[in-house]
């Protein structure tokens, strides 16, 4: 794709996000992207956030940030966009489940109910963060049977373990569902509308 009608930055955006579904929305936006490393101990950094009661959507924006500085400690000198997504079920914080067993406890417990997906991004280059911002979706899982579910998680296998909640709603995780309120791109985990807005702000891409 000829991206020089849309990207004015020259150098490709650094994506601190090993997430498929993050690349393939900015690809298609018409944004070069190199993606880089961002490490950090996401597990870590929830729990002792969440021991100072920070809420699901803080501690989204919070790892966002926490991915933006990793990365610029390697990339000083690139535009660096990190995002990180968290699961909000009545006020408690769901990570991506360790395994199959686990995801399966996971989606009984948001059976029949209404959570909330918050997706964070952050722009960054070096040590000075450009624009931070964070979108939520609602979501309503139906009724299924456990049948039902011992299907799905049968046929989805281990990558049931790479999303919040166990579930890719991109595919069969579809099928869990009742009802969606909110952008697609920030039920995939990224803010997508609020990010380019940012970069056009930026004069990184055309207005």
């Amino acid at each position: 794709m000829n991206t020089a009608a849309f990207w004015k930055a020259g150098r490709p955006l650094l994506l601190a996000s090993g997430s498929a579904a993050r690349r393939q929305m900015l690809e298609a936006a018409g944004i070069p992207l190199e993606v880089v490393r961002a490490p950090v101990d996401e597990g870590a950094i929830a729990a002792t956030l969440l021991e100072t009661r920070r809420t699901p959507a803080e501690i989204a924006i919070a790892l966002a940030h926490a991915k933006a500085e990793a990365a610029a400690r390697r990339h000083p000198d690139g535009l660096l966009l990190a995002a990180d997504q968290t699961l909000d079920h009545q006020g408690r914080l769901l990570m991506k489940p360790a395994d199959i067993a686990h995801a399966r406890a996971q989606l009984l417990s948001l059976r029949g109910a209404t959570h909330l997906l918050h997706s964070a991004a952050v722009l960054r280059r070096g040590d000075v963060v450009l624009w931070a911002g964070i979108a939520s979706a609602s979501l309503v899982m139906r009724n299924f049977s456990e049948a039902f579910l011992d299907a799905y998680l049968d046929r989805i296998g281990p990558l049931v373990t790479t999303t919040v909640g166990g579930y890719q709603l991109e595919a069969l995780g579809i099928h869990l569902f009742e009802a969606i309120e909110g952008d697609q791109s920030t039920i995939l985990g990224l803010p997508l509308i609020p990010v380019l807005h940012a970069l056009r702000d930026l004069d990184c891409l055309a207005a």
